[in-house]
């Protein structure tokens, strides 16, 4: 130990470990485990419980002194590595989660290696997230000129779009004055089946979600254009102020894709913000067969993607685009005295995203899209793509070709709504049958479907977003429900 004789401290204290080569045998044993645990993805449950003997572990105190990394990592085997939300699993269509990627792992690690701040200053990480954002305005078709930031995900990507629709809406300097001083009430339009992000992002915007209309959908849960029209119109002429509307790309319940070149159409004609909500759908363009129902995503003035979910990149990984850079810039930009941009040195470049977005401090998360786009390709991600949506369609034929499972709702790509209904079993019960039979297919670890309700009526949602998913995934699922859903129905 080496003192300091002033005031007795350790001067070569550090994080850093005593034996680095301890330190990377640990750290190539736990890649070894990472990559084991994604090549024997199949062999395990989808998901299983925490029992109550690992969860009170975590009911600690606070480590004051060292266990050091050994223990730790034993602990993580233990305690952490067992009992996952499963979301890597083929099997996992919960909600709408991608897998991941061992090379996505991987980059993950290198960024944390790396450990740049994505603020802002002169390094080569700025170079990265502008051509990641570059590629992802390429993929919906934006303009080059337009901009972007990426940020942790779908929601706080449309949070970033609408900020900038209230922004150029609202008929005064919001930032200075407040949402106070809007004279007349802005009001933004979406579907009632748009994700419950959209009313957040309203809520916490200060508009008050009282001015979120909610637009009727037609019988493909796509947005009524027509009740869409008579909305404005009425809106307009009670003096409100028609500001924004959220086109989807993708219904969180169903898969939807709203007309997105009739919204185009009708925000060019009333002067609206077309935002376009592509968190599921918004990259469907990758697949040549598919591209044509996002026609009109490339007219929207902002987007918001997802990358984390078709795109299978590690959480957290979404890209707000925004067509007028200029809008973008002043909805966020804020340089105090210590971030002043210089033209020479570490504070100096063009590239500060902290300009784009509410926060300063910003991971790295750049570094594994631009590493995975450039391991597998575009054109793979198409293909991947279609081949999600044919399965979405397959097992809307096996459903459909069972006489005790019924279709309740498919939209355009590849999430799929259904339930077992036997015959001669009411409404009521037949909620709480499949109620049942999710847990018990979640609980058996053999398949991990979602849930929703469609016209006020229960439904296993099945997100065929899994990149592992196979035919033969499809068929174990449903064996299991209809094998299930007969005890159930049996034992009542």
């Amino acid at each position: 130990m080496t003192l300091n004789p002033s005031n007795g401290i350790d001067t070569r204290e550090s994080l850093d470990p005593d034996d680095w080569g301890a330190m990377r045998a640990l750290a190539h044993r736990a890649v070894d485990d990472a990559m084991d645990y994604l090549e024997q993805v199949r062999e395990r449950p989808v998901w299983r419980p925490t029992p109550e003997h690992v969860a009170a572990q975590f009911a600690r105190p606070l480590p004051k002194e060292p266990e050091g990394a050994e223990r730790a990592y034993a602990q993580f085997r233990e305690l952490v590595l067992p009992y996952q939300l499963g979301n890597t699993h083929p099997r996992f269509w919960s909600w709408y989660m991608g897998a991941g990627t061992p090379f996505g792992a991987v980059a993950d690690l290198l960024a944390s290696t790396l450990n740049p701040n994505m603020g802002g200053g002169n390094h080569v990480g700025n170079l990265v997230e502008r051509q990641v954002i570059d590629w992802c305005k390429e993929i919906v078709g934006f303009p080059a000129t337009g901009s972007g930031l990426l940020v942790s995900g779908g929601s706080m990507a449309n949070f970033v779009g609408l900020t900038v629709a209230r922004n150029v809406h609202a008929g005064v300097d919001v930032r200075t004055k407040g949402v106070g001083a809007i004279a007349k009430p802005l009001v933004f339009y979406a579907s009632t089946e748009v994700h419950s992000c959209v009313q957040r992002s309203i809520e916490v915007l200060g508009l008050g979600s009282d001015w979120l209309r909610q637009v009727p959908v037609d019988s493909n849960y796509r947005i009524d254009i027509s009740a869409l029209k008579v909305m404005v119109a009425q809106d307009r002429a009670a003096g409100r102020v028609p500001a924004c509307v959220i086109g989807n790309a993708g219904t969180i319940n169903t898969g939807a894709i709203d007309d997105l070149a009739a919204i185009a159409d009708l925000c060019a004609q009333e002067k609206l913000w077309f935002h376009v909500d592509g968190a599921i759908g918004a990259v469907v363009g990758l697949s040549a067969e598919h591209a044509p129902l996002v026609h009109g995503i490339e007219r929207a003035d902002s987007v918001a993607v997802d990358l984390h979910k078709w795109m299978q990149i590690p959480f957290e990984a979404g890209c707000a685009l925004v067509r007028d850079r200029g809008a973008h810039y002043r909805a966020f930009t804020l340089t105090p005295d210590y971030l002043e941009h210089q033209s020479r040195g570490l504070a100096s470049g063009d590239l500060w995203f902290s300009d784009y977005g509410p926060q300063l401090s910003r991971g790295f998360r750049a570094l594994k899209v631009w590493l995975s786009f450039k391991e597998h390709g575009l054109a793979r991600y198409g293909r991947l793509i279609a081949r999600n949506i044919a399965l979405a369609e397959e097992l809307a034929r096996i459903v459909r070709g069972n006489p005790h499972l019924e279709l309740m709702g498919m939209g355009n790509l590849n999430i799929v709504c259904l339930r077992f209904n036997p015959g001669g079993v009411d409404e009521k019960a037949l909620d709480a049958l499949n109620e049942e039979l999710l847990l018990r297919l979640h609980e058996s670890g053999i398949a991990a479907p979602s849930y929703t309700k469609l016209n006020g009526k229960y439904c296993l949602r099945v997100a065929l977003v899994n990149h592992r998913t196979k035919s033969e995934d499809l068929r174990v699922f449903v064996d299991a429900a209809l094998r299930m859903g007969n005890d159930l129905r049996n034992s009542r």
